[in-house]
């Protein structure tokens, strides 16, 4: 594919998965059986069932979810890169335990803020690998596990 499209996978990705309006289906339609998943505020997940779990009890936990791109989209090859800011505000009425440390009471509150960097790798259409840096430390301290100074 070309790097326009491959653009445009990811484009809908950021939309559909990342976005406000969260679109179940696109995890089939758009990544791969094997995806490979991993940010640095969770732990590595392959495969479009782990994906969809994981995306499932985040929304629940943040039902205000959403993430939205801060630059165009940068591509080369199989590789597009997006930047972008995000977060929510856990009012859900479960305890959001998927942090490399600590966790958060049901419906704390607690609002999160934060951006990061993501990479995605596109093959045949779809992706691959979903890689990201984001502000961990800040969400942490936003949520009260770690202290602020």
């Amino acid at each position: 594919m070309s790097i326009e499209e491959n653009k445009a996978v990811v484009g809908r990705w950021f939309t559909e998965f990342w976005g406000e309006n969260f679109n179940p289906a696109v995890i089939d339609e758009l990544a791969a059986p094997d995806i490979r998943f991993h940010y640095s505020l969770h732990e590595p997940m392959t495969g479009r069932d782990a994906i969809r779990d994981f995306a499932t009890r985040f929304r629940v936990a943040f039902p205000d979810l959403k993430f939205w791109g801060t630059a165009d989209l940068i591509a080369e090859g199989d590789y597009v890169v997006g930047q972008w800011e995000g977060g929510g505000t856990h009012t859900g009425e479960v305890d959001f335990t998927d942090l490399p440390i600590g966790s958060v009471q049901a419906a704390s509150g607690r609002t999160m803020r934060f951006t990061g960097t993501t990479v995605l790798k596109v093959v045949d259409g779809l992706i691959v690998e979903e890689i990201g840096l984001d502000d961990g430390v800040k969400v942490l301290q936003q949520l009260g596990i770690v202290p602020s100074e």
